[in-house]
């Protein structure tokens, strides 16, 4: 096993957590070290008279200054640190970004935005010393069973505000977002409109963004896609329907409140809105939509996933998933709109024009007389 290197932060966790009165061997195995470091650390703190619960150090500044007094070798060694002048010219801009990102997004944009060469291991440090307001708690992650290759999960998810430059209109922006169980790559649409016509035209531009079809889709009980939700005989939108019928995907809506059917699509939202949409400005919803499908090639597809045992997602599906994908049809997929408007009496059936999309049950077009 490699050994641990300890900074001032780690040594002062470790003495909280003393302070707070856990025995040694507990707090030895809730912070994942060896319990003799707990004793040795702890003993300076015992050798000035410091007991559990006394109330002699109140914080984690004071118990910061003291660290650095009884170990000076651990300040030392940061100052000898490589990492943090370069870290250190890129602090307001550290600060900046960690206002509205994850540290992982952000050492990803200083990585490939700003040529930063430094590990992620040490921004985290660096944040952890210099700047231990702006991080994060650890997220708990739950290990999910592996999916087959060919199951879409499919969600939308609140993006944010955007000034639309083209009246001035602050609109809603939300994301369609489609995981492949299997490999988790994804695909990503910006939308400012949740009507039908949208939900189907990003399943299509989805299945062309991946080169094929999934044989199973998961999605929401939204009225544009299930007209009414039901445990065993859910009703599909007709348009929605047709689509799926076009490219052969069989319809699975999740059950109504579950998340839980739908986890690896339900995690990525956050994902999605942090690293893709937060801090970033767009032109126009067509720079939107192709700033999206770049992000998902070059960013999520291409990080280590955690699910994958470090792998890529855009590895997996070369490898795995593509493969298992139905292919395209031969002929596109016409959008279309189904009606079932309301006659007066006072109406008469007239012939709809040729060319048009829009699908009427009962009667195909109206005109007063």
């Amino acid at each position: 096993m490699a050994r641990r290197s300890f900074q001032v932060i780690d040594v002062v966790e470790v003495l909280q957590h003393w302070h707070a009165g856990r025995p040694k061997t507990v707090v030895a195995a809730s912070l994942g070290v060896d319990v003799k470091t707990v004793r040795k650390y702890v003993a300076a703190a015992e050798a000035e008279g410091i007991r559990p619960g006394d109330g002699s150090v109140a914080d984690r500044a004071g118990w910061a200054a003291r660290v650095a007094g009884w170990f000076p070798e651990l300040v030392d060694a940061q100052a000898r640190s490589l990492t943090w002048p370069l870290l250190d010219g890129h602090r307001q801009l550290i600060e900046t970004m960690l206002a509205a990102n994850t540290v992982a997004t952000v050492y990803q944009r200083l990585r490939d935005e700003h040529g930063l060469s430094v590990s992620e291991a040490s921004l985290r440090r660096y944040v952890r010393q210099v700047l231990p307001d702006r991080r994060g708690g650890r997220p708990v992650t739950v290990l999910r069973p592996a999916a087959p290759p060919g199951e879409g999960q499919i969600d939308y998810g609140y993006l944010g505000r955007w000034l639309d430059p083209v009246g001035g209109r602050v609109r809603q922006v939300h994301g369609f977002v489609v995981v492949l169980a299997c490999s988790r790559h994804m695909f990503v649409r910006p939308v400012l409109r949740m009507d039908a016509t949208s939900w189907a035209a990003a399943h299509v531009a989805a299945w062309e963004f991946f080169g094929g079809a999934p044989d199973r889709v998961v999605i929401d009980n939204l009225k544009t896609g299930v007209l009414s939700a039901d445990l065993y005989d859910p009703k599909v939108n007709r348009a929605y329907a047709e689509m799926a019928e076009h490219y052969g995907c069989l319809v699975d809506p999740a059950r109504a409140v579950k998340p839980k059917d739908k986890p690896r699509v339900e995690r990525m939202i956050p994902y999605v809105r942090d690293s893709f949409w937060r801090g970033r400005s767009f032109a126009s919803v067509a720079a939107m939509q192709a700033g999206a499908i770049a992000w998902c090639r070059e960013v999520a597809g291409r990080r280590a996933h955690r699910g994958l045992d470090g792998a890529a997602p855009l590895a997996v599906f070369a490898a795995v998933e593509a493969p298992a994908l139905r292919p395209l049809p031969a002929r596109p997929f016409e959008l279309a709109r189904w009606l079932s408007p309301k006659v007066a009496p006072d109406c008469q059936l007239l012939t709809e024009p040729a060319g048009t999309s829009t699908h009427v049950s009962g009667v195909i077009g109206v005109s007063r007389s």
